[in-house]
């Protein structure tokens, strides 16, 4: 995909040197800034909810900071060819999406979120992420959490090293920041309080949503698209269905991400380019 080169004065970028503890958690306990790590940080890895928890609860508990990281966003965006490629998305997504909120009439809604291309642990407005989570966005502090070492696994796993596979995980968390400010999030969040029996299900129709606005995204910019771009998000958006990642050993009941097939189809939905498509996965309210 032939995006314009990322200019620092319209992105918000920093670089976390490693961390622990989240200020405010309780000691030995399961916070709920733990439970929203656990819930979506997991994108690719197909982990465990309770082994988040105990992930996020070892850096938590035993991790000290290894540096206040650095907020130079040149120095950054420029750190290597995986750093480059998530600044020059994030540019792109962020125009696209302040365009489709003033199109709508919501300007004043739209802000734009944060990139955090940390290294191996990081403290976040929701609590300790590791990269053994993979990308995770954090509502609290509305900023996406990338360690682009993972990029090397996403390639392994979806069998190609292209770069629109790499844009679809940071169009896709910045779908999650999308819910956060329609306050979808906050909806899906209310409803599995209230009915924990249907918590998986709902999470699937989270993630089915961010996958759906990941493909907007790149609906809404196929003059940029090159020949095997979609290929390669469709055999990223496969690799990473719940049923593959499982590998038949886990039901339905237990997905969080959906399988193979409606999170490809999800994708291709929002190629379309018509948010409001995706907007109805949810079947919840939205400000926008």
């Amino acid at each position: 995909m032939r995006l314009n080169p990322f200019n620092t004065a319209s992105i918000n970028v920093r670089s976390s040197g490693g961390g622990g503890g989240f200020p405010g958690g309780g000691a030995g306990g399961i916070g709920c800034g733990t439970i929203v790590i656990a819930a979506l940080g997991y994108f690719l890895f197909g982990l465990d909810p309770m082994q988040t928890v105990s992930t996020v609860q070892n850096v938590q508990q035993g991790q000290q900071a290894s540096g206040p990281g650095s907020t130079d966003e040149q120095a950054i965006c420029t750190s290597g060819p995986y750093a480059n490629e998530s600044c020059n998305a994030l540019q792109s997504l962020n125009e696209t999406w302040a365009a489709t909120f003033q199109q709508q009439g919501f300007a004043e809604r739209f802000q734009q979120p944060t990139l955090d291309l940390y290294s191996g642990a990081v403290r976040t407005g929701c609590g300790g992420g590791s990269s053994s989570m993979g990308p995770f966005y954090c509502p609290a502090d509305q900023t996406i959490y990338i360690d682009t070492g993972f990029y090397d696994e996403l390639a392994r796993m979806a069998g190609s090293g292209g770069d629109f596979a790499r844009y679809y995980v940071v169009a896709h968390e910045y779908g999650h920041h999308i819910q956060n400010l329609t306050g979808v999030l906050g909806q899906i969040q209310s409803a599995q309080s209230q009915n924990s029996r249907a918590a998986n299900q709902l999470q699937v129709l989270v993630e089915l949503q961010a996958d759906c606005y990941a493909g907007v995204w790149a609906g809404k910019n196929r003059n940029l698209i090159e020949p095997g771009d979609i290929e390669e998000g469709m055999n990223a958006a496969s690799a990473i269905g719940d049923d593959r990642l499982s590998g038949g050993t886990k039901g339905p009941e237990s997905f969080t991400h959906g399988t193979s097939a409606q999170r490809s189809q999800a994708l291709q939905l929002g190629l379309e380019g018509d948010d409001r498509k995706c907007d109805a996965i949810t079947a919840v309210g939205g400000g926008r």
